[in-house]
C-alpha cells in the first residue's frame, strides 16, 4: 500500500475536462496522474488530477493553454 502524502487534487466538471488534462499534461511534461476523487472530496466527474503541491502554477498555465477550466483544486492526503 502506498504512503499517503500531501498532493494538489483538480477536479473537473465533466470525465472529458479530465482527460483533457491527461492529454495537456503529457504533451507540456507536467507531472501528475488521473486518480479516482478521493472520498474527501465531492466533484461533478469520479476523475481528478493528482500532482505534486509545487506543480500548482505550472498546472494552472497548462489548463489555461488549452481553455480548461477546474471545478476546484484540492490540497489533501492521497
Amino acid at each position: 500500500m502506498r504512503k499517503k502524502e500531501m498532493k494538489l487534487v483538480v477536479t473537473f466538471h465533466t470525465t472529458a475536462d479530465a482527460m483533457a488534462m491527461e492529454k495537456t499534461c503529457k504533451e507540456d511534461q507536467t507531472p501528475g496522474r488521473l486518480i479516482p476523487v478521493p472520498r474527501a472530496i465531492s466533484a461533478g466527474c469520479g476523475l481528478a488530477w493528482c500532482a505534486p503541491l509545487d506543480s500548482e502554477e505550472r498546472l494552472a498555465r497548462s489548463m489555461a493553454r488549452v481553455g480548461l477550466v477546474p471545478e476546484d483544486m484540492h490540497r489533501c492526503l492521497v
